[in-house]
């Protein structure tokens, strides 16, 4: 692939066939003698637009496939690997949207959360969080979208939600 090196190609090119599009640096330290080389070659393919870093520890790989490197995931598993699967909850429009209360089409993905808040974009989608408690967060039900679980507001909730917003 034009761009890429012998390296890169192999890092990639096993991640794509064991299927792990979100990974760390600890599932790719194998190919590297030591931290340096490693942080070296996640810049590279940074600044090469191959991947995309999605929180502290985890990044996005944008599969070969991909000739442009424009790529995008569904936001409700990208949602859940920000927040590495734990502490959150969708809400909003987008849960609206979820239960089919509403056509619209979200314009950005509402996440509930004990840990961050504000708004960060990721691959050209908008997630903005909020703070909120452990207990409403516990209040979420677990869902699966591509064989990927995620956590949304329940229906009742979001449909008093939904009848405050008309």
């Amino acid at each position: 692939m034009k761009g890429l090196s012998k390296k890169e190609v192999e890092v990639i090119a096993n991640l794509e066939f064991e299927e792990m599009y979100f990974f760390t640096r600890t599932d790719i330290k194998k190919f590297f003698p030591d931290e340096q080389h490693l942080s070296d070659f996640l810049f590279g393919l940074r600044s090469k637009e191959r991947i995309i870093k999605i929180n502290r520890k985890k990044y996005y790989l944008i599969p070969i496939k991909s000739r442009t490197g424009g790529w995008s995931e569904h936001p409700f598993i990208v949602t859940d690997e920000i927040c590495n699967g734990k502490d959150y909850v969708i809400g909003g429009w987008a849960a609206a949207k979820y239960w089919k209360l509403t056509e619209q089409i979200p314009a950005q993905i509402d996440v509930y959360t004990t840990k961050r808040q504000g708004i960060y974009k990721i691959m050209n989608m908008r997630f903005v969080f909020h703070r909120t408690s452990k207990k409403r967060v516990s209040q979420g039900i677990q869902r699966q979208i591509e064989n990927h679980p995620f956590i949304i507001i329940a229906k009742e909730e979001t449909v008093q939600w939904f009848k405050k917003r008309k």
